[in-house]
């Protein structure tokens, strides 16, 4: 029979399926793994509470525990605290890069009611591809909600940014 730890090394391979050179691991999302007997209980938290790949997340981790040999999967989904993009791990920093995509920064924290604003925050993005800070925000949507389309200005190549939340 399977253990807690290979149960939770199953459920931190599943990769995300919008941004599939990340584990849930690596992005953050995967908060807890419990195992009783053939029981197995996932806690995630979505980067977005209206994430539209959840489903897909839920999926894949039911699929991979069962095919693990696990007989009975639950996934909870936890929304406090709300997902930070600070808890995307260095490797899966790394990994956003090399596949060209600008990792976030620090996330703004926040003392008290969070402004709200017309504009967008102005973000300082570095090129993932070549290095460069000079770059421009072309859309405050990328592919998802929780990336952002810039371009550099010197090697002129357009790239996503994962948003600091």
């Amino acid at each position: 029979m399977t253990t807690a730890t290979t149960a939770r090394a199953v459920a931190e391979a599943v990769t995300d399926p919008e941004l599939p050179m990340l584990t849930l691991a690596d992005l953050g999302v995967l908060r807890e793994v419990t195992e009783s007997g053939d029981r197995v209980v996932v806690s995630i938290t979505p980067t977005y509470s209206g994430c539209p790949a959840l489903d897909t997340i839920r999926d894949d981790l039911v699929h991979a525990l069962s095919d693990a040999g696990y007989a009975d999967v639950e996934v909870r989904t936890v929304l406090r605290p709300a997902w930070s993009s600070d808890w995307i791990t260095e490797r899966g920093r790394r990994r956003l890069a090399e596949a060209g995509i600008s990792p976030p920064g620090a996330a703004p924290r926040h003392s008290g009611p969070v402004p709200l604003t017309l504009e967008p925050p102005r973000r300082n993005v570095r090129c993932p591809l070549c290095g460069a800070a000079d770059t421009e925000r072309v859309s405050e949507f990328g592919a998802t909600a929780c990336r952002a389309l810039f371009r550099c200005a010197v090697c002129r190549e357009p790239f996503e940014h994962v948003k600091e939340i």
